[in-house]
């Protein structure tokens, strides 16, 4: 192997490591803040990610200010509170259910809108689907460009919405910690299933 080859092989299993290997879902945070233009990065990385005829149905609301995360706690479960209260960004991954309005920017080579006003009963099933896609797309941008991530459903999804979304078709999916992780909160890492017990190949 040659010296160009051998680099991006290091330069491949590193990046593999912060996505994957060496990534964990953090449980507390350093006191380091993240500038806005950094979660614009990762949106400019993340919104390349595919979505059915594109409609990109994801919605973010970044918390990051602390009378901003106040409003959140009341939804929190109890051991999700000072998680939530101490992370430098707390993202609110929702769903846009009128994704659909949107179609004739994002998907203008045929009516996109008008399939989905004919097709109503797919409407909810594809947001939901493509917002869930698209954040899993995000937590991945964010852990590539150097952060951590703590993705939580410990939380009462009618109230963020009551709070955050009141009076939208835009719905809670979870919420997501971002910053850079206290490694000394981590628990030891959990068992993942092997290939062959949970994939089949026909």
């Amino acid at each position: 192997m040659d010296h160009q080859s051998m680099q991006h092989a290091q330069t491949d299993a590193t990046l593999l490591a912060r996505l994957f290997t060496e990534a964990r879902s953090q449980n507390g945070w350093l006191d380091q803040p993240v500038p806005p233009e950094l979660l614009q990065h990762v949106h400019e990385l993340a919104r390349m990610g595919p979505t059915s005829m594109n409609c990109s149905p994801l919605r973010i609301l970044y918390l990051t200010s602390q009378e901003a995360k106040e409003r959140l706690r009341p939804a929190l479960a109890a051991g999700n509170v000072d998680k939530m209260m101490t992370c430098p960004v707390v993202a609110i991954f929702a769903t846009d259910f009128e994704f659909a309005e949107h179609l004739p920017f994002l998907f203008p080579h045929t009516d996109g809108k008008g399939f989905f006003e004919r097709n109503t009963h797919l409407v909810a099933d594809t947001a939901f689907r493509n917002a869930t896609l698209q954040a899993a797309y995000y937590m991945l941008a964010a852990r590539a460009v150097g952060l951590d991530c703590g993705p939580i459903s410990g939380f009462n999804a009618a109230a963020v919405d009551g709070i955050f979304f009141a009076g939208t078709q835009t719905k809670s999916n979870f919420i997501c910690g971002i910053g850079h992780g206290d490694p000394s909160k981590l628990f030891p890492r959990h068992p993942r299933f092997a290939f062959d017990e949970v994939c089949t190949v026909l």
